[in-house]
């Protein structure tokens, strides 16, 4: 599986770009919309784009990437909450788009050759989630490829929690849970640098202390 990491310009999330085929991807977090750049300028055909919550610097490509085929897909409870995405108060209005398809925490499910097993994780948001993914085809927990994280878990830090819906208790939680998982692999934040679960076991100070 090839993954490509998008940096923002200006302040937005990182994107991540996943493909097994390398001709068809899914996004997850699509940030801006040069993630759609991106992908055609490596040959790729977005078909799919996932959520890890709703605020405004992971969702500002999503109506590019929507208005050129691609379906957008959150967790059940996500599309429940409605939560607001915070554009307007942080001067970044997000371009209308609409959500395609939704789906339940825990239970895993395939595009584009790749298994997706969404984790929530409240405490960022309520509707916070994770992804672990690995190809389709691949033995489930030996075959992990990486963690997404988003505005959960960061490299020695974590997400905010002072936001709309943010709970200290609800992170403390999911953080657990992460610190549980049986993988030590790559994970892939929501902002800053890549690391991997087992560093962030040893060295966060936030999971350390759980």
């Amino acid at each position: 599986m090839q993954i490509v990491k998008i940096a923002p310009r200006g302040f937005a999330a990182n994107a991540y770009l996943l493909t097994e085929d390398g001709e068809n991807a899914v996004v997850i977090d699509p940030a801006q919309p040069q993630v759609l750049a991106e992908a055609k300028r490596r040959g790729l055909c977005v078909k799919f784009a996932l959520l890890t919550h709703g605020h405004f610097d992971h969702v500002g490509g999503c109506a590019a990437l929507s208005a050129a085929g691609a379906k957008i897909g959150c967790l059940k409870t996500a599309l429940s909450a409605r939560l607001p995405d915070l554009g307007e108060e942080f001067g970044t209005p997000v371009p209308d788009f609409s959500l395609d398809f939704t789906f339940a925490a825990e239970t895993p499910f395939e595009l584009c050759k790749i298994s997706f097993l969404p984790l929530a994780t409240p405490g960022h948001t309520s509707d916070s989630c994770c992804y672990l993914v690995r190809a389709a085809h691949s033995e489930e927990k030996r075959g992990y490829v990486g963690l997404f994280s988003g505005d959960t878990l960061f490299a020695g830090n974590i997400g905010r929690i002072d936001l709309p819906t943010g709970s200290a208790a609800q992170m403390r939680a999911s953080l657990a849970r992460l610190k549980a998982l049986p993988f030590d692999g790559a994970v892939y934040p929501g902002h800053g640098e890549d690391t991997t679960l087992a560093k962030e076991r040893a060295c966060n100070p936030f999971l350390k202390g759980i």
